[in-house]
């Protein structure tokens, strides 16, 4: 399978889940409560790296690009639109970023509906949450629709996607020649409806050239990712 057609088919399984939610407005409800409940959760796992000059950028970069509640539909339509023109304009280094970018939006999607289908389900889940408007999630909620959901192997996944792209930026600052590149990029990929996945790239360079450096930061995180992951499925809350 090509990139071109790898990046398709997450796109194509991210679309599938918004159809999934569209058709059960509970089921939408309980995911945004979701997604809202993990940002939040992640502002407070990672203060410290929030609060530091010297990781503040990158941390927000990680809250608002690839885990806030925002649903990106905008990003996803262009990256649809014009993938070939994605791995034709784009360099290959590049090009491997976003296939990772689209693989990691696929799996973090379908975790989230699945997590959101336990937390409706769950025989303790009161009649409420099945409302147009249900209550905000709960860490002890969240941590039995983890356990409910299960796949540690993704789970897993997940994290060293995220890493994978953070480790991927962190390299692509040190080639001045790309970013030159990217920084040529701006007007072809504005006239060629790539906007959004330019921002992307370019708010990535940006909180990640600013660092100097990200294997610590990136440690930091997929350290604490995975311990809250083993104390979720320990039967801890989230």
């Amino acid at each position: 399978m090509s990139d071109a057609d790898a990046i398709l088919a997450s796109l194509a399984e991210v679309a599938r889940e918004r159809q999934r939610r569209a058709a059960d407005p509970a089921l939408g409800e309980r995911v945004r409560a979701l997604k809202q409940h993990q940002q939040q959760r992640l502002r407070g796992t990672h203060a410290d790296l929030l609060a530091s000059p010297r990781y503040r950028q990158s941390a927000l970069f990680f809250l608002e690009e690839l885990y806030g509640p925002a649903d990106f539909v905008q990003r996803d339509a262009q990256f649809a639109r014009v993938v070939p023109a994605i791995t034709r304009l784009f360099p290959r280094e590049v090009v491997g970023t976003v296939l990772a970018l689209a693989q990691l939006h696929a799996l973090s999607e379908r975790l989230d509906t699945e997590m959101a289908l336990a937390a409706l389900d769950l025989p303790d889940a009161p009649d409420t949450q099945r409302a147009p408007n249900p209550p905000v999630l709960d860490a002890a909620a969240y941590g039995r629709a983890w356990r409910a959901v299960g796949q540690p192997a993704e789970r897993e996944r997940q994290i060293a996607l995220t890493t994978q792209i953070g480790r991927a930026l962190d390299r692509h600052t040190r080639s001045r020649l790309l970013r030159a590149s990217l920084h040529m990029m701006r007007a072809p990929a504005r006239a060629a409806g790539l906007e959004a996945l330019q921002h992307f790239l370019e708010s990535g360079f940006d909180a990640f050239g600013s660092m100097g450096g990200a294997e610590e930061f990136l440690r930091t995180i997929a350290d604490r990712e995975r311990r809250l992951a083993a104390a979720l499925f320990a039967g801890g809350a989230g």
